[in-house]
């Protein structure tokens, strides 16, 4: 279930400055809270991509290490290995 939450920020000088230039008639977006989402957005989506990366560069690395190197592990293990 998806839920709101009414959040105050507090920007002044050039960062207000440069919001209000990305809002309303003279900006690409209608309102400061439009704005905002689609930063956030942008932002978990960088996020997420990164974890992607990191996992790639993870297995490639792990698929490029000779076979003998390879040891067994249980799920558990793994897990419990990500976490730390």
């Amino acid at each position: 279930m998806s839920r709101t939450t009414t959040m105050t920020v507090r920007i002044g000088g050039a960062l207000s400055d440069f919001v209000s230039a990305n809002v309303g008639d003279e900006g690409s977006y209608e309102n400061v809270s439009e704005y905002i989402r689609d930063l956030i957005r942008r932002d978990k989506e960088r996020v997420e991509a990164e974890a992607l990366n990191r996992l790639k560069a993870e297995l490639t690395h792990a698929f490029a290490a000779p076979e003998e190197t390879y040891k067994p592990l249980t799920a558990a293990e793994v897990i419990a290995r990500n976490r730390g």
